[in-house]
């Protein structure tokens, strides 16, 4: 019987990343600054994607961590993997990458990642794989149309957009939910320079921000780093897709 150890994680090109997303990913879409990319293999069968680069906001995110140089972090921007892999598989591919970065970006110190407590889960995957959470916020950038399309206000505030000031005339409004946001140190040394609280996973109980796949966890769910059961953290929305993702 297969297992996690099993895994394995090679760099594949931009072109194959986007197109794995886009096929298993809750958003279908994939993260126009994703820079490196990293293909799941088990048995010589792909199975998923990550793909890691710069945050949107790179200005406001370098201050969570002080004397950050400008390309001293990354953002794990997108991650979807098939459910057929085996149990674990997600904290094992997140951990392998993590090692390789070390080993070949050395100027990398930190990483920040976000779980959509709105649409998909609250992080079990990053806790599970030794991330710190840093802020669990009410979502307000996923928004739902009136004829039930799911935009981000980005895509709003875009004039390339095609009818963007018709979805602001018709009203889009935030989904209810919350945004959960994550960060792991590759240097150990960097914890001492973050410049925002590190909150108890009994935090996401005390915020009802507790998700997995789409569904609100009731109030006896566990909040540990420890999966409850196959498909990790940020398992897709399940209207969209089978898959897990985050």
């Amino acid at each position: 019987m297969l297992k996690a150890k099993d895994i394995i994680i090679k760099p594949i090109s931009s072109k194959t990343a986007g197109k794995i997303i886009k096929a298993i990913h809750y958003s279908g879409s994939v993260c126009q600054n994703s820079k490196i990319h990293f293909g799941v293999f088990l048995n010589e069968k792909c199975g998923g994607a990550l793909q890691f680069g710069p945050p949107m906001d790179k200005r406001k995110t370098i201050t969570l961590v002080k004397n950050t140089r400008w390309n001293g972090f990354l953002e794990l921007n997108r991650m979807a993997l098939a459910e057929w892999l085996p149990k674990n598989g997600e904290s094992r591919a997140i951990s392998i990458c993590l090692k390789i970065i070390k080993k070949r970006y050395p100027f990398i110190k930190w990483v920040v990642s976000y779980a959509d407590g709105t649409q998909c889960g609250d992080g079990t995957i990053y806790r599970a794989s030794g991330f710190y959470l840093t802020s669990i916020k009410k979502n307000t950038t996923i928004l739902l149309m009136p004829n039930g399309k799911i935009i981000t206000d980005k895509s709003l505030n875009n004039h390339k957009i095609k009818n963007a000031g018709w979805c602001k005339k018709k009203g889009a409004k935030p989904l209810p939910g919350f945004q959960l946001r994550y960060i792991y140190f590759i240097d150990k040394s960097k914890k001492k320079d973050l410049t925002v609280p590190i909150l108890p996973f009994s935090a996401i109980k005390e915020f009802k921000a507790g998700m997995y796949k789409g569904i609100k966890r009731v109030p006896n769910s566990t909040d540990s780093g420890v999966q409850p059961e196959k498909g990790g953290a940020n398992p897709t929305h399940t209207l969209q897709t089978t898959e897990s993702t985050c």
